[in-house]
């Protein structure tokens, strides 16, 4: 059972930042886990599948990953606005993405599709600090997501409210 049990954990699809959300396989991708995200990008094809992703750093952009082509769509955070959860779903491609922030709003990317996902932080005042997936031949395959505290301290943004 142990000999089973491990193999099977060396098998699975990995992620720096934890669980995978889609079926993945493909090419593995990863963005930089210290940085502030002032934004995502989001484009998809006309048959609903997410082409591709990238996530703003501060002021600048990061690679695009996944495919080229498709419509897409961004969502700026405000200063001092961070992630604080994440839902989606999935068929053998990503479908969809909302992005919900501390201060109430939301950003939706695609649309829904069978699986359905929810992915936030294990512990309070953390944030997304970093996106890694993989993606195939006709866009992202799976997500996964990792979570952190914020350079400036979350509790005073929240007290604020």
């Amino acid at each position: 059972m142990l000999l089973w049990l491990t193999l099977a954990l060396l098998g699975s699809t990995g992620c720096w930042a934890g669980q995978m959300y889609g079926i993945g396989q493909g090419k593995y991708f990863s963005t930089s886990s210290d940085c502030e995200i002032t934004g995502i990008r989001v484009a998809t094809s006309t048959f609903g599948l997410m082409k591709s992703i990238q996530v703003r750093c501060g002021s600048s952009w990061s690679t695009v990953y996944g495919t080229s082509g498709g419509n897409t769509q961004e969502f700026i955070l405000q200063p001092g606005e961070y992630i604080t959860m994440i839902s989606g779903s999935y068929k053998l491609y990503m479908h969809s993405l909302v992005i919900y922030t501390h201060v109430g709003r939301y950003g939706l990317f695609g649309k829904e599709s069978d699986f359905n996902f929810m992915a936030y932080p294990d512990e309070e005042g953390q944030v997304l600090t970093g996106i890694c997936g993989q993606h195939k031949l006709l866009g992202i395959s799976g997500l996964c997501f990792n979570w952190g505290y914020p350079p400036t301290n979350i509790t005073e943004v929240y007290a604020s409210l």
